[in-house]
């Protein structure tokens, strides 16, 4: 929909890197290399049906509210009939050669007569059900509906994978996907407004229900592999296959059976799909999604960026500094590891190349840093949402419960950056490279959409009057800038906002078909009891073993999905040996974040060496060692929960100076320098310190502090300050 250039930031930077303001185009929208870029009536209808999604989601959540079920089936409707249209399911036909032979056309052409006639039949059910039937009769649904259905639907997304699709139009195989998706909604809307809703997953339940979770399910899984990668895809794909193959296994895997209608005819209900994770996007996602879009419209995160220039700019490692608070900023606004990278790393990694850090080490840092981004509060890109629909714990306590971790994570890095330069002698960047801070602090009022949305969520305000306020005063500051937004602005905005909705919608309902699979087999308790017996063993290890699956679980996942899982398999089970809900949800949702920094599969840092033009497995190494602290700060939400504001305000206030001097101590032994250059056993001494103050007891913080005291001691007694190695 966008005609956006797909010109890499960092190529324009070349152009302009002594230009006192870098950051330009932040808020561009990105457009994916399987992204269709209309032209004419197409760009418009899709520009019109953008807006339109958008609108009717600020319209029902404010206004004219409809009934649950009915409103979380057209936001999934949406989303496919939108996601067909703009994202392709193979690759693109490159310029000057020829695209695609004619035979996939053909073929879906004929498959738009089923497709058509599944749509036709389902409109007649919905009036035959509007006229007081109580069923329709079973022939109709299998062999009119059901039948034509699932064939428009798996051929259609066979013939969509055929390769050398022209980019800007659209192929007849996706025409038929979308009429597949109306058809599986008209149904859907069908039944479960009527009584037949109450049978699901019983033996009266029509099988037209299932018939259409089927499609919808395949639909579902396609529209996420277009947008998300395959790493999704295939975690869905097991747990589906186990709905089948669980009875044939051994052990506490095995489970009595669910057959293909009583299964299907819940998944696509509140127990799967329409399950906390689309309630989650049809609410407070896709309402901080608009407000993002309004932000970017209104070129907020291109102040961002410059005002983290501007305040640690000038520091030693300059740039390094000013990722990390972009990252952190940004993350607010942005729900993805992955899409945090891409929009502020695409400025600061060759930034951190020119003033010395090798590429490997700018793309980790960026990639740590925009990971960060997930776990910063209020928004915590999206996952605190979900985290108080799962928990009923308000979302207001969750958001204060995150500040002390994510400060401690943003510090983690911080030093790493630092004591990195310091080794390596780096600089800052000079006065004339970066933004005046005197200009910027007159345009401080550009934060005031982030200042109206904590407040309205800390006055009581609900979180979708709280957002919407936001959204409104982003609009209405944009007025004292010079991105005025006017009717066509915010049209704009509402277009983005519908186009940057698909993927996260998409993630949210594959991830609630797991939910559902997870629910409906009972897989979950089982994994609770084997936690149970190993927590008999020691708390330890099933706090060990909980955190590798919460970690396997979320590899190659957007953090939203990865976190729905995780909590899903893993929280009950850690709840059950005794862990307090908040400390047990916080545990899964970190692990499931930094998932996207964890070797093998780690798409923040893959994304950020392909910025940085590193090897993608040495950029995800350095990562995981850059934010090396989130791996050890979940295991003290269990040791002392006053890390998650449980306590006096005297215990808290004392866990938080001294897990934040662990922390120091515990970059300083990664970077082997702490006020200079620190030998290998009091690298060994520090580390034990580091853990004993991060542990969060009184006798450990007693011992830690002594470290602490006498490495410092010794570091200046040696001459700490001599002249580190000037890095090539």
């Amino acid at each position: 929909m966008s005609h956006t250039p797909e010109t890499p930031q960092h190529d324009r930077l070349s152009e302009q890197e002594m230009a006192p303001v870098f950051a330009e185009g932040v808020d561009d929208e990105a457009v994916e290399p399987n992204r269709r870029l209309f032209e004419g009536w197409q760009w418009w209808l899709f520009g019109v049906l953008a807006v339109a999604y958008s609108a009717f989601h600020l319209i029902s959540l404010n206004i004219y509210p409809l009934e649950t079920w009915s409103f979380r089936i057209l936001h999934i409707c949406g989303a496919l009939v939108l996601g067909f249209g703009l994202y392709a399911g193979s690759r693109f036909a490159e310029e000057g050669k020829t695209a695609r032979p004619s035979w996939p056309d053909l073929a879906a052409i004929a498959l738009l007569l089923p497709a058509g006639y599944a749509l036709v039949r389902a409109v007649m059910m919905y009036y035959t059900m509007a006229d007081g039937a109580m069923r329709i009769e079973p022939a109709i649904e299998n062999w009119h509906y059901g039948a034509p259905l699932i064939l428009a639907t798996c051929g259609a997304i066979l013939l969509s994978w055929v390769p050398g699709q022209a980019r800007h139009r659209m192929v007849v195989a996706d025409v038929v996907l979308v009429v597949c998706s109306i058809a599986v909604t008209v149904y859907l809307l069908t039944v479960f407004n009527s009584p037949l809703r109450a049978s699901t997953g019983t033996s009266f339940a029509p099988m037209g229900i299932s018939w259409a979770a089927i499609a919808g399910s395949l639909l579902i899984l396609e529209m996420t592999r277009r947008v998300a990668g395959l790493a999704l895809v295939v975690i869905a794909a097991i747990f589906l296959a186990y709905v089948f193959l669980g009875p044939m296994l051994p052990g506490f895997l095995g489970y009595p059976g669910l057959g293909l209608g009583r299964f299907f005819s819940q998944v696509y209900t509140d127990a799967g799909i329409l399950g906390p994770t689309t309630a989650v996007s049809s609410t407070y996602i896709i309402l901080f999604i608009i407000f993002a879009a309004f932000l970017q419209a209104s070129k907020v995160g291109d102040y961002f960026i410059n005002f983290a220039f501007a305040g640690a700019g000038r520091a030693r490692g300059g740039p390094a500094k000013v990722a990390i608070f972009a990252s952190g900023l940004m993350g607010m606004i942005n729900g993805t590891s992955a899409g945090n990278v891409v929009s502020t790393g695409s400025l600061t990694i060759p930034l951190m190349k020119k003033v010395g850090y090798p590429a490997r080490s700018a793309g980790a840092i960026e990639a740590a840093a925009s990971t960060g981004g997930q776990i910063m509060p209020p928004i915590m890109g999206a996952g605190a949402f979900i985290m108080a629909e799962v928990t009923g714990i308000p979302y207001t306590e969750i958001a204060v419960a995150a500040l002390i971790p994510a400060m401690l994570y943003f510090a983690s890095i911080y030093f790493m950056v630092d004591f990195e330069a310091a080794r390596k002698g780096m600089k800052g960047m000079s006065k004339d490279e970066i933004p005046q801070f005197s200009k910027l602090i007159k345009q401080v009022y550009l934060f005031a959409p982030i200042i109206i949305l904590i407040a309205a969520l800390f006055m009581g305000y609900s979180v979708i009057r709280a957002g919407t306020l936001a959204t409104a005063s982003a609009a209405v500051v944009s007025w004292l800038s010079p991105y005025r937004m006017g009717i066509r602005e915010i049209l704009k905005a509402l277009n983005l906002a519908g186009t940057m909705a698909i993927q996260i919608i998409a993630v949210c309902a594959c991830a609630g078909l797991i939910v559902g699979v997870i629910a409906l087999t009972g897989v979950g308790a089982r994994f609770s009891s084997l936690l149970l017996g190993l927590a008999g063993v020691s708390q330890l290890l099933a706090l060990f073993f909980a955190m590798c699956i919460s970690i396997l679980l979320g590899m190659g996942m957007p953090t939203t999905a990865a976190y729905a899982v995780a909590a899903s398999v893993v929280a009950p089970g850690l709840i059950n040996i005794g862990i307090e809900p908040l400390v047990a949800h916080f545990f899964v949702f970190y692990f499931a974040v930094v998932s996207a920094i964890t070797p093998p599969v780690a798409l923040a840092s893959y994304a950020a060496a392909g910025i940085s033009g590193d090897n993608p497995m040495g950029t995800s190494v350095a990562s995981f060692k850059i934010g090396l602290a989130a791996f050890i700060v979940p295991f003290m939400f269990f040791y002392s929960p006053a890390m998650l504001m449980e306590g006096s305000w005297l215990q808290i206030l004392r866990v938080a100076l001294t897990a934040t001097l662990g922390i120091v101590l515990l970059a300083a032994t990664v970077q082997a320098w702490f006020f200079g250059p620190v030998k290998a056993w009091q690298r060994l001494l520090m580390l034990i310190g580091a853990l004993f103050l991060i542990y969060g007891g009184i006798y450990t913080d007693v011992a830690g502090l002594a470290i602490a005291a006498l490495l410092f001691t010794m570091q200046r007694a040696q001459g700490g300050g001599a002249k580190p190695a000037i890095s090539s």
